[in-house]
């Protein structure tokens, strides 16, 4: 018998091959919003020239609005990929339409697009710091310093970069194993592979975070700002639906776990995420209908940052905590609650 790969190469080989039309349609979007960018901005109506007027001169800094391009796509197919894995993963009353196989391809595809657009998105970035070179450095020093203000989490020291871009590469680098733990299978487990794979989510939060405090598209309040908000909301009851109604029997609510012991921590632990995700969905709604996000308003001075690198980095390790946590009791070679 042919021994099992480590890592699974000919699905993620087939899934790339399966991506490349969702990348195409990425790569148009992706186009679509950069003339658009670069309309707004040749037109004086783009916010992110308010900000920071220096960025009037579209032609000169086209990279800076391809970067904000593939920024926009990025965030928009993690928001279609989650809402594809939690539709996944939801039980669906009656006979579904689109077979749950096809949904599942469909998600894993658009997790290895969201990615792509994620890399694409920091690399044209570094592109923009190398080619800016606003300390006059030589060529080397242009690179090495573009790369760590880029590439290495805490590294870029100034404004709302210091916790955006920090908060963006967690998100970045998160991304990848989490992302293609699915082609660990065989190594992991199932069950280790679908619990890490869970914490995606917290990718997605991270993404949305780092783009409301440092796009400066959305940088005042405005309808545009309001439609990330807006967006959230059928992530957030998507969410809900899917720890109320699981596809997995496993997962739901039970009083005693598998009719064998009764399972009071695991039970109290599910019931607070449900009432956690149900108390986001009304802070949601208030915040879209209220408009209170703690965007900046033309004119007025905004407040300073009042979370810090230090609390990042707290939170990162909490987070690495849980997921050492998560992968030691799952472990292949423990009993598995079928």
């Amino acid at each position: 018998m042919r021994r099992r790969q480590r890592f699974d190469r000919s699905a993620l080989r087939a899934d790339l091959r399966a991506a490349v039309p969702d990348a195409a349609a990425a790569l148009v979007v992706t186009a679509g919003i950069f003339a658009w960018l670069y309309a707004r901005v040749s037109s004086g109506t783009s916010m992110t020239v308010q900000v920071m007027p220096f960025l009037a001169d579209a032609d000169r800094y086209w990279m800076y609005w391809l970067c904000q391009a593939f920024g926009w796509s990025g965030l928009l197919w993690a928001w279609i990929t989650v809402m594809l894995g939690l539709l996944r993963s939801s039980a669906r009353p009656g006979r579904p339409r689109v077979p749950t196989a096809r949904i599942e391809r469909w998600h894993r595809t658009t997790s290895l697009t969201t990615i792509g657009l994620m890399f694409a998105h920091a690399v044209m970035f570094f592109a923009e710091l190398v080619r800016a070179n606003e300390d006059g450095l030589p060529w080397a020093g242009r690179l090495f310093s573009a790369f760590a203000d880029v590439f290495v989490p805490g590294a870029y020291s100034s404004g709302t970069g210091r916790i955006a871009i920090l908060i963006g590469l967690l998100a970045l680098y998160l991304a990848v194993p989490l992302g293609l733990a699915y082609y660990l299978r065989h190594t992991t487990g199932s069950r280790l592979w679908r619990a890490l794979h869970r914490f995606v989510v917290v990718v997605y939060v991270l993404s949305v975070w780092h783009t409301l405090l440092y796009g400066t598209n959305v940088w005042y309040d405005g309808w545009f700002r309001t439609l990330v908000w807006l967006l959230q909301l059928p992530v957030a009851a998507l969410f809900l639906a899917r720890l109320l109604a699981p596809a997995r029997r496993g997962e739901r609510l039970h009083l005693r776990d598998a009719g064998r012991r009764p399972a009071v921590p695991l039970l109290a632990a599910r019931l607070a995420g449900r009432i956690a995700v149900a108390a986001t969905v009304v802070v949601l709604l208030a915040v879209t209908v209220t408009g209170r996000d703690g965007g900046r308003t033309p004119g007025v001075p905004g407040a300073g940052l009042n979370v810090t690198q230090g609390q990042v980095w707290a939170g990162l390790a909490v987070l690495l905590a849980t997921l050492c946590a998560v992968a030691y009791r799952l472990r292949p070679g423990t009993s598995e609650r079928r």
